[in-house]
């Protein structure tokens, strides 16, 4: 019998993917374009480092539909493989089938976390990072009021003068180093549901997406995001019910968080035009929210119609026009393509027109701009080895004579500078948004001199 005539009988629906559980499985139709032919190899970096074909995409998709027919079970030596995948989607740009690996990976991903749940000291701390930290707002606030104590009290200093850091492992004393400084964030400083009125003529209203993370960690870019949609004639709202996109517990194999954080968002931008966001990882699983609910039609038609109303700053600046600076940067440039804002969304001349109108920016290209950095959500974390192998490939194709590194993701941010930390460059790293930011508030300091 064959797989689509076992699918077609309800009888046997539990059976009819084999080894998976008959919920959330990976969708069939996302392999059946597959045919092996070796073109994804080139673009996938677990692949270039290790030249082991279930470390590529395509032998990640056999693995994936040999658990469908029966051939293998939901186990360490599948999980392996699976959760190895930086998920960076560089593989389905490459594919001229336009194979969606991505989708399976996470998919295989939920199935593999309902066979092996985290146990141990992994369970609990993914636990109470995932499902009691994350979704939380002021859970976040309050762990990153305690950063800001940690780094203006002076204890940031002494504890690295003792070296008590070195304790704690490599990769996590490397992270640190990094840390940047936390401000107040912006759902903190602004009145729920505010409308931020554009300055000078209002051309539209957008609706922000500040993010977790985010805004604990950067809500000085969510600030500058904020002051370049006012300065181009935008309205912006802060949804108050808005929270965590659930991006890291959908790589994570956390599908059932994912779901009903996605619900949350959905509900709380459901009478928004315009859904803006800066970070490339929750943008993009925002625009993928329909995945989560491929069996619930209600859930389905709201996620699709979310999803269509999600824009990264770059390209929502870029499409309806913005003002371009008078004062000069005067620095030089080079732009790193973050995975899912490139790969996953598609984004990739906009945030470089942006730059390039900027005056006094020369922007020098980068090799393999789009190649991914290793910070892959939490993938720094969980496989510090391979992520910092990738990061090193990474750091060899930066331009030397470049003063700043561009891109439009936080965690590419972090990871690039702890490479910038690591292999002795002086580069600062910045988001794309920013750079206008700086330019806007120069010639604004210049107009009053």
């Amino acid at each position: 019998m064959t797989q689509s005539a076992v699918k077609s009988s309800p009888a046997c629906a539990e059976t009819s993917l084999s080894n998976y559980f008959a919920k959330d499985h990976p969708d069939e139709k996302k392999w059946d374009d597959c045919v092996h032919c070796g073109m994804c190899l080139e673009s996938c970096p677990t692949y270039e480092i290790t030249g082991q074909e279930q470390h590529s995409p395509r032998g990640r998709v056999h693995l994936i539909k040999s658990v469908a027919e029966g051939k293998i079970a939901l186990n360490e030596s599948f999980s392996d493989p699976v959760f190895a995948c930086l998920d960076c989607r560089a593989c389905t740009t490459a594919c001229p089938a336009d194979v969606d690996v991505g989708g399976l990976i996470e998919e295989a991903r939920g199935q593999i976390r309902q066979a092996m749940p985290l146990k141990g000291w992994k369970g609990n701390v993914s636990k109470l990072f995932l499902q009691g930290l994350f979704p939380h707002e002021n859970r976040l606030n309050t762990v990153g009021s305690l950063i800001r104590f940690y780094q203006k009290s002076g204890l940031q200093t002494t504890i690295r003068k003792t070296g008590m850091m070195k304790v704690m492992p490599k990769h996590l004393v490397e992270m640190e180093a990094i840390m940047p400084k936390v401000n107040k964030p912006v759902r903190k400083k602004y009145k729920k549901d505010q409308v931020l009125k554009a300055k000078g003529e209002s051309k539209a209203e957008v609706a922000f997406m500040t993010g977790c993370i985010m805004d604990v960690m950067f809500s000085e870019i969510n600030e500058a995001t904020i002051n370049v949609l006012r300065r181009n004639g935008n309205d912006v709202t802060i949804p108050e019910k808005q929270t965590c996109c659930g991006a890291l517990h959908v790589h994570a194999g956390d599908r059932e968080t994912g779901k009903k954080l996605a619900k949350q968002n959905i509900a709380a931008f459901e009478t928004s035009e315009k859904i803006i966001l800066n970070s490339a990882g929750c943008g993009c699983m925002m625009k993928e929210y329909k995945e989560l609910f491929k069996d619930d039609q209600e859930w389905y038609d709201r996620a699709e119609a979310f999803s269509a109303k999600v824009e990264d700053i770059s390209k929502y600046l870029y499409d309806t026009g913005y003002e371009i600076p008078k004062s000069e940067l005067n620095t030089k440039i080079t732009y790193h393509d973050a995975c899912h804002l490139a790969h996953g969304q598609g984004v990739r001349e906009q945030p470089r027109d942006i730059l390039l109108h900027i005056p006094g920016v020369e922007m020098i290209h980068m090799p393999n701009a789009d190649r991914c950095c290793g910070s892959a959500g939490i993938y720094n974390i969980t496989n510090p080895e391979m992520a910092g192998e990738v990061l090193e490939s990474k750091m060899a194709n930066v331009p030397e004579d470049v003063e700043m590194i561009s891109m439009g993701n936080p965690g590419c941010m972090l990871q690039m500078a702890m490479g910038v930390k690591k292999y002795g460059k002086n580069q600062k790293v910045v988001h794309t948004v920013q750079l206008l930011d700086w330019a806007y508030q120069k010639e604004d300091q210049e107009a009053k001199q």
